[in-house]
């Protein structure tokens, strides 16, 4: 719309190109209900761009996103599970945003009691350079290098597996 400002000369023009792209989902769902409401009353119900954004925030987006965070974070079933810890890092991080977790034992204890039991268990038993529970940022590279260590011991494994070369038979004398 910003990249072609005079092919949308109207709100309605905006909120139908916009409604194009909901084709799967939840936002098939509720842009197909609108159509279904227009085709009952003979009027759209979504008048306007500001309406349109507003209608469309009380749809999808979360009513307390801070809230829905500190649950998830509280909660029992947010693991690491069997993502990388990049991947877990990247989810750990937005959740933790919250201005109650600006407490770095906090976000440590959060974050190691959310990692796979192996990576925290190494991180917590390093005989040398074991990152202090005070230190957030220390904790997530040490389970970053563990995590990538461990890829690649998996690589140079798999490499050996597929290698292996079975001796020849001997003749015999």
């Amino acid at each position: 719309m910003h990249l072609a400002p005079e092919q949308f000369t109207c709100d309605e023009e905006k909120i139908f190109w916009t409604l194009a792209f909901f084709k799967d989902g939840h936002a098939a769902k509720w842009s197909e209900n609108l159509f279904c409401q227009e085709a009952d009353t003979g009027i759209f119900p979504i008048q306007s761009w500001v309406d349109f954004e507003q209608k469309f925030q009380s749809q999808f987006f979360l009513v307390n996103a801070e809230a829905d965070a500190i649950n998830t974070l509280e909660g029992s079933s947010y693991y690491q599970g069997n993502q990388m810890v990049d991947d877990y890092l990247d989810s750990f991080l937005i959740l933790a945003s919250d201005p109650r977790y600006m407490d770095p034992r906090t976000l440590v204890v959060k974050f190691r009691r959310r990692l796979k039991l192996n990576v925290q268990s190494q991180i917590a038993t390093m005989p040398f350079g074991r990152p202090a529970d005070t230190n957030p940022e220390a904790w997530y590279a040490a389970a970053q290098r563990i995590d990538q260590a461990w890829l690649a011991n998996e690589a140079f494994q798999s490499t050996l597996r597929s290698t292996t070369v079975t001796p020849a038979r001997s003749a015999p004398t």
